[in-house]
């Protein structure tokens, strides 16, 4: 549970990013006499901003954490019988929660709450419909997302999901770490 929440911190890599771009108030100077604001106020003004670096660092962690278990994919091989590419959910899922979330008037208390809620209810659905593995930050990262059929030891799992960061192919027998009952990652032998 804890991976998968990991997991969607880092998937809004670029939302928070983004936010930090479009909130951050750093006070600069041109003319005249200037004085430091003084970190309390720098901090008060800022609030936003921080709140996504440490969404940014939530991102970072889980990422090597990943990058950690992936690194164990040691269980028996399977070998792909059906492959299909499934890119394109990176897509769905950057246009479907991302872009419109930018969009937000983070001046407004009202909006920022909403926001706030909105992000929570989204994380609650990502985590429990186990959309992880459609985040736009692994595929920046060149990891790729596959629908497949394979034959394991115990028999033919149907309707499972790889990430990968190789390319995958038919009848290719691969490595992989179980993640959740259906998806998997996979490493090509």
């Amino acid at each position: 549970m804890l991976r998968k929440i990991g997991l969607f911190f880092l998937s809004m890599w670029l939302f928070f990013v983004l936010v930090i771009i479009i909130t951050c108030k750093i006070p600069i100077c041109s003319e005249g006499p200037c004085e430091f604001v003084g970190f309390g106020e720098l901090l008060k003004s800022n609030i936003i901003p921080l709140l996504s670096l440490i969404g940014i660092a939530i991102g970072a962690i889980s990422y090597f954490d990943f990058n950690y278990k992936l690194g164990d994919a040691t269980h028996m091989p399977f070998n792909i019988v059906k492959i299909q590419s499934i890119d394109y959910e990176h897509l769905t899922f950057l246009t479907t929660y991302i872009v419109p979330l930018v969009c937000f008037n983070f001046l407004s208390m009202r909006y920022q709450i909403v926001l706030l809620i909105l992000l929570v209810v989204i994380g609650i659905i990502y985590i429990r419909t186990d959309l992880f593995y459609a985040n736009p930050t692994l595929a920046l990262l060149k990891y790729r997302i596959y629908r497949v059929d394979g034959q394991f030891e115990d028999g033919l799992r149907e309707e499972i999901i790889l990430i990968a960061r190789r390319k995958l192919n038919k009848n290719q027998r691969c490595d992989y770490l179980k993640l959740d009952d259906r998806i998997y990652y996979a490493k090509p032998k």
